[in-house]
């Protein structure tokens, strides 16, 4: 008999919850999102459950990871939609918290990463990598799984966390999936649908520049002309470039040539998007 998805609105009723799922199943696997859910957050979805452990998804748009600049009330939300993905996808419990459950007033601690939390995004968006590790360590005490799933497609995201939970040793695996891609190479991002369609048209060139200087990074180019080419390739396209750079791929720190573990890296605005991505070179 195929079991409804459960839904938990309070700590209680998670833990409730949990506390079943781990007597029935022996495991539980962890997707956490902030929603809008594309095919990106399905894929995470689909590795928990495949891995046998009952999977537990949480949809929870985390205001610490959004700096005072950045428009929180815009972040797409469709409750409905997402729940009716993460069903569809075998996911066996959603947790739904509110602001309050996840920041109580009286509270006074965040959680602070250093290593792959500098340069990069945690240098454009000062604090962002502070809400989402305060977050992460907060869902992954209240659901306490045995793996959590996260896209590559947040490169640095992935190992700021990996880099927490070890950090703390928690007791529990990170595993990253491989991005996935439109049809035409664009990375799947929530925030894709505010790109207007002249924009979305020229979106996959940065996955196509990416691509390009990879290669001839890995074919023995010089690192540094091969990122200016690539970046100023993208400026005469259109985009604003923030940062284009060749790194470490666990520590997120600058290479001056490809190894095995290296990673191209980027994020550029095209309109009001803020567009991130990055492939492996080696």
């Amino acid at each position: 008999m195929v079991r409804a998805m459960l839904i938990a609105r309070t700590l209680i009723q998670l833990r409730e919850a949990c506390a079943r799922l781990r007597q029935d199943a022996g495991a539980l696997a962890f997707v956490p999102t902030m929603g809008a859910l594309h095919q990106g957050h399905r894929a995470l979805v689909r590795a928990g459950v495949a891995s046998g452990a009952a999977t537990v998804a949480s949809i929870f748009v985390n205001p610490l990871q959004f700096g005072p600049n950045e428009d929180l009330s815009r972040y797409p939300r469709d409750e409905a939609g997402d729940l009716a993905a993460l069903e569809a996808e075998g996911c066996t419990l959603v947790w739904l918290p509110d602001v309050a459950t996840m920041y109580p007033p009286d509270e006074a601690t965040t959680i602070v990463v250093g290593g792959p939390a500098e340069r990069w995004e945690g240098d454009a968006r000062p604090g962002h990598f502070r809400g989402v590790a305060t977050v992460c360590a907060k869902l992954f005490g209240q659901v306490r799984p045995d793996r959590a799933y996260f896209g590559e497609k947040d490169w640095q995201q992935l190992q700021v966390v990996r880099r927490m939970v070890a950090d703390l040793l928690l007791p529990l695996e990170i595993v990253g999936i491989e991005t996935v891609r439109e049809a035409d190479g664009l990375a799947m991002s929530s925030r894709n649908r505010f790109l207007s369609p002249a924009e979305r048209t020229l979106a996959p060139s940065l996955y196509a520049a990416l691509t390009r200087a990879a290669g001839r990074i890995a074919a023995g180019a010089p690192t540094p002309a091969v990122l200016s080419e690539a970046a100023d390739a993208l400026t005469g396209a259109g985009f604003d470039v923030n940062y284009l750079a060749l790194v470490d791929g666990p520590s997120l720190a600058p290479l001056d040539r490809a190894t095995p573990q290296s990673r191209l890296l980027t994020a550029a605005r095209l309109g009001s998007v803020r567009l991130l991505d990055n492939v492996p070179v080696g």
